[in-house]
């Protein structure tokens, strides 16, 4: 049994899947997950004010991905609807995570799960410490108190 993410959803989107996500044979290829994802956690970024173009002159920092992980749980198919949740994960010094769940619309059925680990970084590209302001806006997505 796939345990459901009991941490808040604090963003949520559903696409329904076409040609282009899938092959053949109409099962959804691996990689179509990947986009969906970083445009949900732009599109979430971006309401909350955080722009990433806008990041480094406003801010002096700008954050990057480091790592993406997803584990295939159930097949999806041409057309299906999905919901795709987001919710934050792990928070650390200089990084913090995005948790996502796709769910087909149809049966609630769990079929994908995924983590993408953000990198807080200097103009140079350097890891620095999340900042305060940020740590703020994770802790506050995240449930708990800053």
């Amino acid at each position: 049994m796939i345990e459901v993410d009991a941490r808040p959803i604090i963003h949520s989107h559903t696409v329904r899947l076409s040609y282009a996500d899938t092959d053949p044979a109409g099962i959804l290829y691996y990689a179509a997950w990947f986009p969906k994802m970083e445009g949900l956690q732009s599109e979430f970024l971006f309401l909350q004010g955080l722009r990433q173009d806008t990041l480094i002159e406003r801010f002096g920092w700008w954050t990057v991905s480091r790592a993406t992980t997803c584990e295939y749980l159930a097949a999806a198919r041409l057309f299906d609807e999905i919901r795709i949740d987001l919710r934050m994960g792990r928070i650390g010094t200089a990084s913090f995570r995005f948790a996502f769940e796709m769910i087909r619309v149809e049966d609630d059925v769990l079929v994908a799960r995924a983590e993408n680990t953000v990198v807080t970084v200097s103009p140079e590209q350097d890891p620095v410490p999340i900042p305060a302001d940020l740590r703020a806006h994770l802790q506050r997505w995240a449930g708990e108190v800053p």
